[in-house]
């Protein structure tokens, strides 16, 4: 295992930063322009199975009193957070859409997805990782009286509907990459891991383990994360599932929710999260109108590298974030 860690390591260390757009020479222009065509025909796709699936489809929100505390998630690394003033009132920026989601299932939208960018100030040393961007994108769903399963069922059939697609029309834009004979078309049902075996198996670094080691999308579950996630008191079990992809890790994250008052209240104790940032959470929680959903939020720019077979996920980005750098556009 100390050698596996080692190589990786050193494979990290030697991935190149993404350059900005004026500096790309004619080639790197022309493999750029490659990648936004295999992510313009996979927002297409993605989007259009949600619709016809019956999902409604939201617009995202860039400031708000409420968004995801990132806390406890042990993979979260944020240098800070951006906090300004308007009308009298501290907003932030959207970390991800999920307090939004889980009101908007509850109340008006039964089955909604958003394509939301998400601010996340990465700390700099996560720059040669290849998988860390400070603003990215998410295609965040939610759904209603959904279950795991059903969340389950429903990404694995959008990501083997999206490949054979993509395999059929965007076949020479694959071939440009290096990717229409390597990426292959993962058998149903993925292979599910609970995230207790895997780190008694792998140890801490369980994460990279798994992405290096599989060869298909593999779930993960059971791992402890902020208070909307449903926690069975009882056994210690978290009702949520993360997608790795074979090299390129976490492609989607989502859950079972929490809806329940007292349930809510004691986990946002118990992690000393600031309860006046979800006021109104609690508020609908507490009225019984919160309702049980289930969801997730897939990663564009990671879903996309993975395709695309890109080092570093910035090279999805016409512009690049990469943590700890800051061009001019």
């Amino acid at each position: 295992m100390k050698t596996k860690q080692t190589l990786t390591q050193q494979t990290v260390s030697l991935i190149e930063i993404p350059k900005p757009l004026d500096k790309l020479s004619e080639s790197e222009i022309k493999r750029k322009a490659c990648i936004g065509k295999i992510m313009t025909y996979t927002l297409r796709n993605l989007t259009s199975q949600f619709v016809d699936s019956g999902f409604e489809w939201l617009l995202p929100v860039a400031l708000s009193q409420s968004t995801d505390p990132l806390w406890p998630d042990p993979g979260a690394s944020i240098e800070k957070r951006i906090e300004v003033d308007i009308y009298g009132k501290t907003v932030r920026t959207t970390a991800s859409m999920i307090i939004h989601k889980l009101i908007a299932s509850s109340l008006a939208y039964p089955k909604l997805f958003i394509l939301s960018p998400n601010i996340r100030i990465e700390k700099a040393e996560r720059a040669t990782t290849g998988k860390h961007i400070y603003e990215f994108t998410q295609l965040d769903f939610e759904a209603r009286d959904a279950s795991t399963k059903d969340v389950m069922i429903l990404v694995e059939d959008a990501v083997c509907s999206l490949l054979t697609s993509l395999k059929r029309d965007m076949k020479d834009e694959l071939t440009f990459l290096c990717r229409c004979d390597t990426i292959k078309l993962p058998k149903r049902p993925f292979k599910v891991y609970d995230r207790q075996e895997l780190e008694a198996k792998y140890g801490a670094d369980w994460e990279e383990a798994i992405s290096q080691e599989t060869s298909d999308p593999v779930w993960v579950t059971n791992i402890p994360r902020e208070f909307y996630d449903f926690e069975d008191f009882k056994t210690g079990k978290w009702d949520n599932y993360d997608l790795f992809m074979p090299q390129y890790g976490e492609v989607l994250s989502g859950a079972k929710r929490e809806w329940e008052y007292e349930k809510i209240l004691q986990k946002i104790e118990r992690d000393n999260v600031d309860k006046s940032n979800y006021a109104l959470i609690l508020k609908l929680a507490k009225e019984g109108k919160l309702k049980p959903t289930a969801g997730g939020g897939i990663g564009m720019e990671r879903l996309v590298g993975w395709i695309s077979g890109v080092e570093h996920i910035a090279e999805t980005q016409p512009f690049p974030r990469v943590p700890g750098t800051v061009n001019e556009l």
